[in-house]
């Protein structure tokens, strides 16, 4: 798996410290590490992208060579670190793995890091395959230490989970760092940061021609005088395309997009009179060639995103490339199926909670105890963001992580008379949700908060939090509460309750409406993933048909065969909620 390739990559080049937090597609990278450890690699996930890249920050002042993993809006998280660390340096090798997700197929932006690394000043390397993810690990902590800067690793989704065959060097044991050495320049005064900002200025043309002559900077020659330039995944869709139409033309793969490689980008320029650009997700290279041809005088035709001859948002694919390389080359269309165009059609599976998912459980409380109000409810990043749907519709605003308590205090602030509802998952509260309840307290914001403690990191593959008690690293370390977090910070009530168990649950929302100041209601369950299963539950044969279960659940465990509700024994898990539900006790458990 490309995530596993850059992380084999990492560790066969000496790597010691690994940090993060977790993110599809970004995720495996960081769980190989683990997996992988030989022993003598110090692998983390931290309570957040920030933290973690001051971490990282912390581990490259005194000579280690460190990976720090994320997704594209992670960075946003961690850019205030990484901004001021490119200022500041570094003695060992900083790679910041971000992996960006064009579609986006499980994020909320479909953002470009290869901007944000113009914008820093930060060399970013750009991986079209596996096999050069791997390699590029390993030459981006070689780069970072020759600049004193940190290095931008960007794969894309289809690379982070592509497949390929490597074969992986050994993993040796470094040299132990250094260790920190005392220097005025690894605080950052204004004065150092003007200085700084005209170094990172003035290295960009010698580390620009630098990079031109990088093996992952190539020209593949061809017939005509009409090119193609393209850089990660999309240049293995090239590669692929091009052997769909039988084609040959000029190629220039751009490995390194920032800084540009000019010298080679000018050099294949002069051969061709029109280039088509290929890349994901935004206009990277395009506008680089368009700059440079400005630049420079050069009547090369640049054709790409801004000319509308290839797609500005979603997902390049070698089909789709194929038709736009045809027109552009003046050759037939090729014959492309549609996906899927041979198989039979499948059913719609839209994104729902999982059945027995204890999440349901509490938003139904939620919505059972605020019948009748007018409620707006605000959801965060996870699995709980599925409580938008119907019939539980209990997500009215979703913006970012931890923003499920922050929404809240401004829609309260706005001065409407709605009762305003932040979920918040137990992951999240760790990442960014307890600076926001502070906040409320501190501002004496009256909102309800709903903590949703499933006790893992549920959307992106149950990985360890602070609230569970033991690392990536499976050592047991301090179980972080929760509720002594709120009760130190202040707030106003504060209940912990079973959201199976409904009376009780439903119970703790209404008195948390009723009370006034900053409310919290924990739900307490674990994830169903986790604890397999509680039993199976069964309807008997004197159903009554009202559909209720399925009208106001939304279980995928839950159907109905002619008028009559009946529960699908494999997907079951026991959880009771619909025997709850249930006015006429029709609905009971036959097994444990």
């Amino acid at each position: 798996m490309g995530n596993e390739a850059i992380a084999l990559g990492a560790m066969a080049a000496g790597v010691q410290v690994v940090c993060g937090y977790p993110g599809t597609p970004s995720t495996e990278v960081l769980e190989t590490a683990a997996k992988r450890n030989p022993g003598h690699i110090y692998v983390e996930w931290s309570v957040n992208e920030k933290t973690a890249m001051e971490v990282a920050a912390g581990a490259a002042y005194a000579g280690a060579r460190v990976l720090v993993t994320m997704k594209q809006v992670g960075l946003n998280v961690a850019s205030d670190p990484l901004m001021c660390v490119n200022y500041v340096g570094v003695k060992g090798g900083l790679v910041v793995l971000v992996a960006d997700d064009p579609g986006p197929i499980s994020s909320q932006t479909e953002q470009d890091t290869r901007h944000f690394a113009e914008y820093a000043r930060i060399p970013v390397l750009d991986p079209a395959t596996p096999e050069q993810a791997y390699e590029m690990a390993g030459a981006a902590f070689a780069l970072s230490e020759q600049l004193g800067t940190p290095v931008i690793l960007r794969p894309t989704t289809r690379v982070c989970h592509a497949c390929a065959s490597i074969d992986a060097a050994p993993i040796p044991v470094p040299e132990r760092p250094a260790g920190f050495k005392k220097n005025p320049d690894w605080v950052i005064f204004p004065r150092l940061s003007h200085a700084a900002k005209k170094k990172l200025f003035a290295r960009e043309e010698s580390l620009s021609r630098a990079l031109s002559g990088s093996p992952f900077n190539t020209v593949r020659p061809g017939r005509g005088r009409l090119g193609v330039v393209c850089g990660g995944v999309s240049a293995a869709y090239v590669q692929d395309a091009m052997a769909i139409l039988n084609a040959d033309c000029p190629v220039f793969t751009v490995g390194t997009p920032y800084p540009f490689p000019a010298e080679l980008a000018e050099e294949f320029l002069e051969t061709v009179d029109a280039v088509l650009v290929f890349e994901e997700l935004d206009p990277v290279l395009e506008d680089a060639l368009v700059y440079l041809c400005g630049r420079r005088g050069l009547h090369t035709e640049i054709l790409g995103k801004r000319t509308g001859h290839t797609i500005t948002a979603g997902e390049n694919s070698a089909n789709l490339i194929a038709v736009q390389l045809a027109a552009f080359l003046g050759l037939p269309a090729p014959e492309v199926p549609e996906p899927g165009a041979d198989a039979p059609a499948l059913p719609v599976r839209p994104p729902i909670l999982c059945a027995g998912c204890p999440h349901r459980a509490s938003f139904y409380a939620v919505k059972q105890a605020t019948k009748g109000m007018n409620a707006v409810y605000s959801g965060d990043i996870g699995c709980y963001t599925l409580g938008n749907a119907a019939p539980l519709n209990t997500t009215d605003t979703c913006l970012c992580m931890g923003a499920g308590i922050s929404i809240p205090q401004g829609l309260e602030r706005a001065g409407d008379d709605a009762v305003h509802i932040g979920f918040v998952g137990d992951s999240t509260f760790f990442h960014s949700g307890v600076t926001n309840v502070i906040n409320a307290v501190y501002n004496k914001t009256p909102v309800v908060i709903c903590i949703l403690d499933n006790s893992t990191t549920a959307m992106t593959g149950h990985q360890p939090h602070p609230g569970i008690g033991r690392t990536v690293m499976g050592e047991v370390t301090a179980k972080i509460s929760i509720e002594k977090i709120l009760e130190a910070i202040g707030v106003d009530f504060l209940r912990v309750v079973d959201p199976l168990d409904q009376p009780a649950a439903v119970a703790a929302v209404r008195a948390a409406v009723e009370a006034g100041g900053v409310r919290c209601v924990i739900f307490r369950s674990p994830c169903v993933a986790i604890v397999k299963s509680h039993g199976r539950m069964q309807v008997r044969a004197d159903c009554r048909r009202c559909g209720r279960c399925i009208r106001e659940l939304g279980c995928p465990a839950l159907s109905l065969e002619d008028g009559r509700a009946v529960i699908e024994p494999s997907l079951c898990t026991g959880c009771g909620l619909c025997a709850g539900v249930c006015p006429f006790g029709c609905i009971q458990e036959v097994e444990k």
